[in-house]
């Protein structure tokens, strides 16, 4: 698909403004897309929206499903509108942080408020309210599987399904009934919760739809192992007859390291392609319900990937494989028409990789913090962006452009401004007029860079487990003045 030029904002949704400690599908979900309208921008870019775990630092990118919706997303005032939660049952609000997600806080919070409105949705419900979580059951099949999946974790003390007995790990016939019967309550629970993240969902995308806003999501190559996912649909996976892995996904070792080992389950392609991809045109269907365009994470592993024996002790053991390259994409293009995907292919310069997003159009990524700023024609100087590309003025995974300047050489910070013609007073609004002046075809800045935030507003340090996916922007950093001068600046480089 080729895209026409323009420009967006990234901010995830647990950053958005709110009274309820997290950034939800409420008031300050719809701020935002006042903000974005005002800036004269197209696309509003977020991480992905599955249910997190503390378990993983609460990272959007371990999810228990690709499929499910990230309860705390909910917002409990559209609740209290569709009369499943009153006003007082709301209070009192915990002193939450206006700055930061307190994880732990918010969902016993939310939690609690979520077991009371499921409790007058057993208790009240119309013939009608119940016939459309009916419909939902039957248009989202993952739900059954979903909600079961996540009442047995509640079972078992919230441990991995791995270590679950047998005849459930393996999804016995007997023992997947008896959980049905057992857990009849808890998965109504689960499966109600998913009805209400599908159903507020549709009324925030239908609200971006009025304000000329499109939706852009991200999904990761690869799925966490305590998932449904895996649980659910083994086959699609490198497993053993024990439903546990024989290899596991990671990166091979550069020059002073060793690799990583990512421990997520790799996907057994050869069946998948017998499916014609199944599993993985369901999982795209869902989120193309959700988004108007998706980020690939790790594009790389579509063309080939790094396998590591599952008992192996360091990733350097591992091997690359091929992976299923243009016939995945050309089955799921046959099955689900051309999607609009944008490739992350950051630290992977390969002809093959690039012959494989040009064949397709898929445009990569440009970031200016991987730039070498004195060296002639690094490809990550904007002024070296080819027109089939995204420029980034920073990522989740990198420091804010400002943090980044900090901590940048002398020489470095003298060759960056010699390059984008800065005298680095207000740097962030130098960084984004040099990327919205790139010839790529799609131009990103996140809310810290417009706010011109240092270090201490980074989202995510990749390596790390504390202190991330936790920073908010309040209602006043959504300043009136910001958005007007990017869109001025959208207006001068962009149209």
């Amino acid at each position: 698909m080729e895209f026409e030029r323009t420009s967006g904002v990234f901010l995830h949704l647990t950053s958005l403004p709110g009274p309820h400690g997290i950034g939800d599908l409420g008031d300050g979900a719809r701020e935002f897309l006042s903000f974005l309208e005002t800036a004269e921008q197209t696309y509003w870019q977020f991480c992905p929206l599955g249910p997190t775990s503390s378990a993983h630092g609460n990272s959007p990118y371990q999810s228990f499903s690709a499929f499910a919706g990230n309860p705390l997303l909910l917002s409990l005032d559209r609740l209290v509108d569709d009369g499943w939660l009153t006003d007082d049952e709301l209070e009192p609000v915990p002193d939450f942080d206006p700055h930061a997600v307190e994880y732990e806080r918010v969902a016993e919070y939310k939690r609690e408020q979520l077991r009371t409105a499921h409790e007058r949705f057993t208790e009240t419900a119309t013939e009608d309210d119940r016939a459309a979580l009916e419909a939902f059951r039957d248009a989202e099949p993952w739900v059954e599987d979903y909600a079961l999946f996540r009442a047995l974790k509640q079972k078992y003390g919230g441990g991995s399904w791995i270590e679950w007995p047998e005849p459930i790990r393996t999804r016995e016939p007997g023992a997947m009934a008896d959980a049905r019967e057992e857990l009849a309550d808890e998965i109504e629970y689960r499966t109600l919760v998913q009805y209400w993240f599908d159903t507020q969902w549709g009324a925030f995308k239908h609200d971006a739809e009025d304000a000329g806003i499109e939706l852009v999501g991200d999904v990761p190559i690869y799925v966490g192992l305590d998932s449904a996912d895996v649980w659910a649909s083994p086959e699609a996976f490198q497993l053993d007859d024990q439903n546990r892995p024989t290899a596991v996904a990671g990166v091979p070792p550069n020059d002073g390291d060793d690799g990583q080992r990512w421990g997520n389950p790799l996907y057994d392609w050869g069946t998948l392609a017998e499916n014609e991809y199944d599993w993985w045109a369901r999982r795209l269907d869902r989120l193309f319900g959700q988004v108007d365009v998706t980020r690939l994470d790790h594009f790389q592993g579509f063309l080939e990937y790094w396998a590591i024996p599952s008992d192996a002790e360091s990733a350097a053991e591992g091997e690359w494989r091929d992976g299923p390259a243009y016939e995945f994409f050309e089955t799921i293009g046959d099955r689900l028409g051309e999607l609009p995907f944008i490739a992350e292919d950051l630290g992977f310069p390969d002809a093959e990789l690039n012959a494989l997003m040009d064949h397709f159009g898929f445009p990569g990524m440009r970031v200016p913090q991987y730039a070498d700023w004195c060296q002639d024609g690094n490809s990550h100087q904007p002024m070296q962006y080819p027109e089939n590309s995204v420029g980034y003025t920073s990522t989740h995974d990198t420091n804010t452009f400002q943090g980044h300047y900090n901590s940048m050489s002398d020489r470095q910070r003298e060759c960056l401004h010699y390059n984008i013609d800065a005298d680095g007073s207000e740097i962030n609004w130098s960084i984004i007029e040099a990327v919205w002046g790139s010839d790529s075809v799609l131009a990103f800045t996140t809310v810290q860079d417009l706010l011109g935030l240092d270090s201490h507003a980074r989202f995510n340090t990749p390596g790390t487990t504390e202190g991330n996916w936790t920073w908010r922007v309040t209602s006043d950093g959504l300043d009136e003045d910001i958005a007007q001068d990017l869109g001025t600046m959208t207006m001068i480089e962009l149209r």
